[in-house]
């Protein structure tokens, strides 16, 4: 007696484009749902430098710009641990570095930078500095990133070097060399001093943040084991198109803001 044929099993049909779920930067209905999601995003950030140890005492700072006062900018407060910070303890602060909402004082000499900053790019949203380990070291070599690995191609030409120092930051003229040097980029390497970076979004500013800092450890790393290759000048300004705009660095940013909310929800509070 044969036995009865086994039908070939049916392959599963792809699943239609539409139906594929891509996440966004959203639009939002009103200057407050845009701001309470800046402030958010804001604090999330915080809490990764200070997960990711770029906090050195009082030092260290994440600005975004206010979207109904576009003059005034989100900061965390002076001396709130990064590990500890929250929505609730944001300060709004003017382009004088006057607190208009909140409950502790500013960093003076942060403000400074980021004022001149935000004034001289309206088209940022967000700007980040800290002194962290490979920023500072690599600062001191007084030289720009060289497109030696994928990623870091994200910078090539589209950074700068303020290559002199002039001691801690405490006026304007501070600032206003930093955002000279800064120019259209999305980042500069203060010599002797570290990075700072801008984004159109939070996400985008603590991505490239991020990034750099990780290309900077890598180059350091590169140099001290030999002479590193560099990707070609074609090849470099290709990948830039593809992993360099503020969108991508959104899209990178994502999981690490779902990760750091899921592990630390307070901060949202």
């Amino acid at each position: 007696m044969s036995e009865a044929a086994v039908p070939a099993p049916v392959p599963p049909s792809p699943v239609p484009g539409e139906r594929l779920q891509l996440a966004a930067p959203p639009v939002h209905a009103s200057t407050a749902e845009a701001r309470t999601y800046r402030k958010q995003r804001l604090a999330a950030a915080l809490r990764l430098f200070g997960r990711m140890g770029f906090e050195e005492g009082v030092s260290g700072h994440i600005t975004a710009r206010d979207p109904e006062f576009p003059d005034c900018c989100w900061v965390n407060p002076f001396g709130v641990p990064f590990g500890q910070l929250t929505v609730g303890d944001l300060l709004l602060v003017d382009q004088e570095g006057r607190v208009l909402e909140g409950r502790r004082p500013v960093n003076q000499a942060a403000f400074a930078v980021h004022s001149q900053v935000h004034s001289a790019r309206p088209d940022v949203v967000a700007v980040a500095h800290s002194h962290t380990t490979y920023g500072r070291a690599f600062s001191a070599l007084g030289e720009l990133l060289k497109p030696i690995t994928q990623e870091a191609c994200a910078f090539y030409a589209d950074h700068a070097l303020l290559d002199r120092y002039t001691g801690v930051a405490m006026d304007p003229e501070d600032g206003a060399r930093t955002a000279a040097a800064l120019g259209p980029h999305k980042a500069v390497i203060l010599r002797n001093h570290g990075l700072l970076t801008v984004g159109d979004s939070v996400d985008a500013a603590a991505w490239w943040f991020l990034q750099m800092e990780r290309a900077c450890e890598i180059q350091l790393a590169a140099k001290a084991a030999g002479k590193p290759v560099p990707i070609d000048h074609r090849s470099a300004v290709a990948t830039r198109e593809q992993l360099g705009s503020d969108l991508a660095a959104w899209h990178n940013y994502q999981p690490l803001y779902t990760r750091i909310t899921r592990d630390e929800p307070d901060l949202l509070s």
